[in-house]
């Protein structure tokens, strides 16, 4: 899946040359999100990279679909793998906590 403002790293999809996930401009104009919107988010992308990773997902839905999918199913494995904070730890913050909103005015 190359192009010209979509790479793949380490088996993720960002917008070229940039940090962003192409994820995270997906969902965001999903959401309606216009494309200037989008970029007054992400001020490290510029308007043209923005309107390529838009032009990307839209031009590519299957693949951008697939990849959505996979992302999720990665989320909830690990949200299932995860484990609570021990009891000894979830006392130590219970009384951190505590202590900070007694302190408060």
């Amino acid at each position: 899946m190359a192009h010209e403002y979509v790479e793949e790293r380490e088996g993720a999809l960002y917008v070229a040359g940039s940090r962003v996930s192409l994820a995270s401009i997906i969902y965001c104009f999903r959401d309606g999100a216009s494309p200037e919107t989008i970029q007054q988010s992400f001020p490290s992308l510029s308007l043209a990279q923005v309107y390529g990773a838009i032009a990307f997902y839209l031009s590519h839905p299957q693949e951008s679909e697939a990849y959505l999918d996979e992302l999720k199913r990665k989320w909830q494995e690990l949200e299932r793998r995860g484990q609570a904070p021990d009891e000894a730890l979830q006392t130590k913050l219970g009384r951190a906590r505590r202590r900070l909103f007694a302190e408060r005015p």
